[in-house]
Order: structure tokens, then C-alpha cells, then sequence
């Protein structure tokens, strides 16, 4: 089946299996390896990637379901060449370390700020429920949330 789709702000049309899956579309098709493959279950969260506009586990949505619609990944995240504010923030406040669950974790913490701009600590620590680090106690991955929070609430770009 051949689908059509928006790829971090580019149309993209690709011939897909009808089992195929998001993540491996991605990976695969379009060699945007920072979506991570981690558990295939959707528990882990590293394949974190916004679809429509939601923030979606891409290992166990089928790439029909892009069809027509609007995809972003971590390499899409910035613009101009910049980081986003909450890369920023993670790179500050030191919210990484392997960096492997990253990209996932800063998907979704995007999303739960685009939904709740002024989060409480304990509302994103639920936010950020289905990502799991094994390296950090995500202390400096909430801390980093909320420094995104603040700076996106002082005028930087959503």
C-alpha cells in the first residue's frame, strides 16, 4: 500500500507492507534513527513521536495510520537549526544520560506541555508515565520539564 504523509514538515510518499509499523517506516524508509526502538510493547516509550499533533508509542501504531496526516520525530523538533526549548532544558538541567529513552521523554514532555503549559511536578511525573529511564531517579528530567515550561512561558516557541 502506498501511503502519503507529513515527515517533519515534508510530504513523503512510500510503499509500506499493511503490517508495517510507524517506528520501522521512520527508521527504515527514511533513515531518522532518533525515534528508538526499545521494547515493542509500548511500555518503554522510547519510540515517542507526535502524530496529528499526539504524542503516540510509533512501535505499535501501523504506518497506514499516517496516511494523510502529519508526523514528527525528534529530528523535527527544532527550527531553524535550533533546539527546541525543552532540548534545551534537558541539556541544562542534565535530564539525560545514556540517552537512549531522550528522544521519547522529550516527545511526550513536549506534548504534555502543549496540553498543560504550567504543569505541577506531580503532573509531570504522571505526564511522563509511559517513558521509562534506566539511568536517572528523573529528577533532573522533571526539573527539566519545568524549566521548559517556564522558559516557553516567557516567550519562547512552543
Amino acid at each position: 500500500m502506498r501511503i502519503q504523509f507529513s515527515l517533519n514538515g515534508t510530504p513523503r510518499s512510500v510503499e509500506v507492507p499493511d503490517h508495517a509499523l510507524l517506528v520501522d517506516v521512520i527508521r527504515d524508509q527514511f533513515a531518522l534513527t532518533g525515534t528508538h526502538i526499545g521494547c515493542d510493547t509500548t511500555q518503554c516509550g522510547c519510540c515517542t513521536v507526535h502524530l496529528n499533533n499526539r504524542a503516540v508509542k510509533s512501535c505499535t501504531v501501523l504506518a497506514a495510520h499516517a496516511d494523510g496526516g502529519q508526523v514528527l520525530t525528534i529530528e523535527g523538533l527544532g527550527e531553524g537549526g535550533g533546539l527546541h526549548p525543552v532540548q534545551e532544558a534537558f541539556s541544562r538541567c542534565h535530564g539525560l544520560q545514556c540517552g537512549f529513552c531522550t528522544p521519547g521523554m522529550i516527545m511526550s514532555s513536549v506534548d504534555l506541555l502543549r496540553h498543560n503549559p504550567r504543569p505541577t511536578r506531580e503532573q509531570i511525573e504522571e505526564g511522563l508515565e509511559g517513558n521509562l529511564c534506566r539511568c536517572t531517579g528523573y529528577v533532573h528530567i522533571v526539573d527539566a520539564v519545568q524549566e521548559a515550561a517556564q522558559a516557553m512561558g516567557q516567550g519562547a516557541q512552543a
